[in-house]
């Protein structure tokens, strides 16, 4: 889910809120402030092209007639936007609550900027033939020599801080410079906040000249050099006000003079360059934007982010369908640790492609030169490209579509599949690394189109995957599929959809021909599947069952049972448990008649040896209150007893506002997080680890017996919501080291976990036991209870151990406690009292094991202790320490 207001630097404006109108995170009630209206969709445009502008503010117009009077009597300040179809209010938490209750505002969020991700210098790299790098590896300079082709004819832009206009290396194509020699700002140059001191363009940062210079630089810097260019500065510094990006998208569309009038939509650019984004996630507030810029044929070009190397990092607006974003590789055609990977919206493949992002050098204001590095230098070389693409082939200009079709057919696949994807199309390099040269070929090459429609039991099939060659495509709603772009000649057409047979047939393209073939698909023989899932004994509610690669995916209902029908197949049949008390399952399933498919599920434990299930107890209200209200704050309190946790036992805890007691330090942290993390907070219980806050109308209570002590949130709020979404939490720590959590009260969808943490973990923040994390799994009257091992040793590692920077110490064994000798499974040990390293397990007792000492670097690479294994066995109760050294 996505997290707003102080959780991310980078606002998830215009964000992603709930459907009914409301009051969305990030605002509180107080004092006149800025904010934003999001109305309801008004319907798509139909018009495109220049024609685009005028039925898009006429649209505006119509949708916002209404609300606009109402503000005018208020004699609110106010500010309207065609392009996104919202109005930038200044006004008080009164007017908001009255805006947020007529039917045609979606949604009020705050006004927070987008910060630009920062450049990260690089390291110069020898120029090939007098171009960089970069330029060289894309094959741009070929392009130059073999077609004449350097973009010319086509107007290039980027919404970025600002250009040098005149930088030797960018003045001579900007299409503000006059044949004088003079220049002429209107309509080529557009700064919405007047960041900068005169009429002049500037740029703050750097950033935006960076970027432009690698699209259309002179010297052997940019991809196009003979592309003309114009510029927004969407960035006043090195964050972007909302405002500023809004009015930015909206002069793409239809240029203006430098007070902001007199739109020109012929003189649009034909590309514009996006090397800025929010938080990793689908946020759609950028999106009326995008499709605006779509309508209007300018191809919108986009950075993916600079959040990797972790999978579902991809940032929006790049992380959108209808945004062509870019990954970054760097000069050994690896992809860069920074570059974010997908999936984007909808799951789809995000990179699109990947392009140079690595030790890039470009233009600096003060005429000068620097090296950076990042996906925001990656998007130039794409934007620019697309340039080239549509001066070679002026039929092309504008067929944003087929354009995509030729990026994505030429790109030189490079297979990564760590988050998801094939070969040719996954989360990392998107279609893969990105060549110029090949697809201006193809633009230039005898092509022609192919389209149709797919068809079984003669009603559309959508999403069908539609294969010519090594190129697919996916029907749509209404079975529809095209290829814009096909080279002539003789190619066969593959059609497969789930529940029918594939079905092929031949198919010639001549040179300017549009060919139209449809498939009507045949339903497959399917058989019915059925079965329970368990786990001990117990049945599994509330656990997906799906086949890999197929639409199908059901839920086990309260008694684990699960039924659906499939062709006949071979398929991966995996089960997702709602919680993490038990472990998924996949196997290979072979269809060939009905079956019954029962799975029972192994339990989950951490190292210790911790389990959960169900819980085994009712809700515990609490009944002494805590001085402890408000936001982000804590309370230590005493414990009626010791509590054993990880082998530790503790007589006082921390409890604060966010859902979490810990045992470590007082730390309100209010950003949940995986489980286990080496980060703060560590030796923690989680009840329901979100942003809470506790006002008037809840508080925090507790209540001890002789075996039990209850941290009660009763009726907590949800940080930056207007008090409808709450949650009651009981944590109930027993002498045993037994832990329940319930839950009541909940409403609103964050209540369900969709944004918390739910679990334990040890002092290290190397082990831990993790029921749910950021996943509806919380039901009313519902919880968790985790058990400590029965009948183990907890043993403490402790090894005194020099290291280097960047080293880390662990431990090894041939139990699976310790790894079974899997390196990649060795126990973490923390450095918290360097140079003695320790880390807590949990063994079995009276038992033989061997193990070693290890050192593991950044870059992942192994030093094992040398000599014989160590050797010990575990006493049969109590615990067991070693006191070892590792040199």
């Amino acid at each position: 889910m996505k997290r707003y207001g102080k959780r991310w630097v980078v606002a998830a404006v215009l964000g992603t809120v709930a459907a009914a109108a409301g009051v969305a995170p990030g605002w509180a009630a107080g004092p006149a402030g800025s904010f934003w209206v999001l109305l309801r969709d008004r319907g798509g445009v139909e018009a495109t092209g220049t024609g685009f502008y005028r039925a898009a503010r006429a649209g505006a117009e119509k949708s916002q007639e209404s609300l606009r009077e109402l503000l005018s009597s208020r004699r609110a300040e106010f500010e309207t936007y065609w392009i996104a179809d919202t109005i930038r209010v200044t006004g008080d938490a009164a007017l908001k609550r009255e805006l947020a209750a007529r039917d045609d505002v979606k949604a009020i969020v705050p006004d927070d900027p987008v910060t630009l991700p920062a450049p990260v210098a690089g390291d110069v790299r020898a120029a090939v033939d007098a171009v960089e790098w970069n330029i060289d590896r894309i094959g741009a300079p070929r392009v130059w020599s073999e077609r004449d082709d350097r973009g010319d004819g086509i107007v290039v832009a980027n919404i970025d801080t600002g250009v040098q206009f005149d930088h030797p290396a960018l003045a001579g194509n900007y299409r503000g410079r006059q044949a004088d020699g003079s220049y002429q700002h209107d309509y080529h140059w557009y700064d919405p906040s007047h960041t900068c001191p005169g009429a002049e363009p500037c740029d703050t940062t750097g950033h935006g000249t960076h970027t432009m210079g690698t699209m259309a630089g002179s010297g052997g810097i940019g991809v196009a050099p003979g592309a003309t260019w114009i510029a927004a500065k969407g960035c006043e510094t090195n964050s972007c006000s909302v405002a500023a990006l809004l009015a930015a998208g909206q002069w793409i569309v239809a240029p203006t003079d430098l007070d902001g009038r007199n739109p020109r939509p012929d003189l649009a650019p034909d590309i514009v360059n996006n090397s800025w984004g929010g938080a990793a996630g689908f946020d759609p507030w950028y999106a009326d934007v995008v499709s605006a810029w779509t309508a209007a044929g300018i191809f919108p070009a986009f950075a993916n982010g600079n959040a990797g190397p972790a999978c579902e990092t991809a940032g929006s607006p790049g992380s959108y369908t209808a945004a062509y974003a870019s990954g970054a590789f760097d000069v050994n055609d690896a992809i860069a640790g920074f570059s974010s990977r997908g999936s984007g919206q909808d799951h789809t493949i995000k990179p699109d492609i990947a392009a140079p992002g690595v030790d890039v050098r470009s233009s600096v204001p003060g005429g000068g030169y620097a090296v950076y590095s990042g996906t925001s230098m990656a998007s130039p070389h794409t934007a620019a490209t697309v340039a080239l693409i549509w001066s070679a082939a002026p039929g092309l200009r504008r067929d944003i579509a087929a354009t995509r079709e030729i990026l994505d057919e030429t790109a030189i696949d490079t297979g990564d599949t760590t988050c998801g994807g094939t070969a040719g199309d996954n989360n990392v390099f998107g279609q893969g690394r990105l060549d110029a040269h090949a697809a201006v070929d193809l633009a230039v090459s005898p092509a022609g189109s192919l389209a149709g429609t797919v068809t079984g039991d003669a009603a559309p099939v959508a999403g069908a995957t539609v294969s010519l060659g090594g190129r697919s495509v996916s029907s749509g709603t209404g079975g529809e599929y095209r290829f814009g772009q096909v080279v002539a000649g003789n190619h066969r057409l593959r059609v497969t959809a789930f529940g029918y047979d594939a079905w092929e047939r031949d198919v010639r393209i001549t040179d300017g021909g549009a060919v139209t073939l449809d498939a009507a698909l045949t339903t497959s023989m399917s058989a019915v599947i059925e079965g329970t899932i368990g786990s001990g004994g117990t049945p599994v509610a509330g656990a997906t069952v799906a086949l890999g690669g197929t639409p199908v995916s059901v839920t086990t209902d309260s008694a684990g049972r699960y039924r659906f029908a499939a062709p006949i197949g071979d398929y991966l049949l995996t089960v997702t448990p709602a919680g993490g008390c038990v472990l998924p399952d996949s196997r290979q399933l072979t269809v060939s008649g009905d079956a019954t498919v029962d799975i029972t599920l192994d339990a989950a434990r951490d190292r210790f040896g911790h389990t959960c299930g169900a819980a085994s107890e009712d809700y515990r209200p609490g009944a002494e209150r805590l001085d402890l209200i408000g936001d982000d704050g804590t309370a230590e309190v005493s414990l009626p007893f010791a509590v054993p946790f990880y082998g530790v036992t503790h007589d006082r805890a921390w409890v604060s506002t966010n859902g979490v007691i810990g045992f470590g330090t007082a730390l309100a942290a209010y950003q949940n997080g995986a489980l286990p993390s080496s980060a703060a907070p560590n030796d923690a219980l989680y009840p329901f680890w979100d942003d809470l806050v506790v006002d008037d109308a809840g508080g925090i209570f507790t209540r001890s017996d002789a075996d039990a002590f209850v941290v009660e949130w009763r009726n907590a709020r949800f940080y930056g919501e207007d008090g409808s979404g709450r949650i009651s939490v009981s944590a109930i720590l027993h002498r045993d080291g037994t832990i329940t959590y319930r839950y009541r009260g909940l409403s609103g969808v964050r209540a369900t976990g969709v944004s918390a943490t739910i679990g334990i973990e040890d002092a290290a923040g190397g082990d831990a036991l993790a029921h749910a994390v950021n996943a509806a799994a919380v039901t009313g009257n519902g919880g968790v209870t985790f058990r400590p091992p029965v009948n183990r040793i907890a043993a403490t590692f402790r090894v005194t151990a020099e290291t280097v920077w960047g080293q880390n110490v662990f431990v090894v064994g041939d139990v699976p406690e310790l790894g079974g000798w899997d390196p990649g499974r060795a126990v973490p040990l923390s450095a918290a009292t360097y140079p003695v390293w320790s880390g807590d397990v949990s063994l079995p007792p009276n038992t033989a094991i061997e193990f070693k000492y290890l050192r593991k670097a950044e870059d992942g690479s192994v030093t094992w202790e040398n000599g014989p294994n160590r050797t010990t066995t575990t006493p049969p109760s109590g615990t067991y320490v070693t006191h070892d050294e590792f040199r």
